[in-house]
């Protein structure tokens, strides 16, 4: 695959399913996945937790994160099968590689301005101008 995406999916699945039901959902959406040809990178169980608002008179929910890395027809796939799924509350997908690359360029930006920062000679002066006025203090 040449086009390869990073994408996050996290979906609330129903407070009232079994633990047993919540795995075997969670191994439905990522074989969906893996028979669409993405790949699954990293599976988080978040267990459950109190939802910011109610969904469908219910209060909490058991959340589950997925990383996924390929094309974005695996994700249109899932998508679709978690809308007719009773037992998911809500989902959603993010794409996250474009923000990570840029997260990347921020912090090597400003490893750079550091790095100017502390070869800059009015920093390197002031440290001296500290250090002996230490010095006079200590005698």
């Amino acid at each position: 695959m040449a086009d390869t995406r990073t994408y996050e999916v996290i979906f609330i699945i129903d407070p009232a399913a079994a633990e047993d039901d919540v795995m075997k959902l969670s191994e439905g959406v990522q074989k969906i996945i893996t028979g669409q040809g993405g790949s699954i990178t990293k599976t988080e169980m978040m267990g459950k937790r109190q939802l910011a608002y109610e969904i469908n008179h219910k209060k909490d929910g058991t959340y589950v994160l997925l990383e996924v890395e390929g094309s974005g027809k695996e994700i249109a796939e899932v998508e679709r099968r978690m809308r007719v799924n009773d037992q998911i509350l809500r989902y959603m997908t993010v794409r996250v590689d474009e923000m990570r690359q840029r997260a990347e360029k921020l912090k090597e930006r400003r490893a750079r301005k550091a790095e100017r920062k502390a070869g800059n000679g009015k920093a390197k002066k002031a440290a001296l101008n500290f250090a002996a006025r230490e010095q006079e203090g200590a005698e």
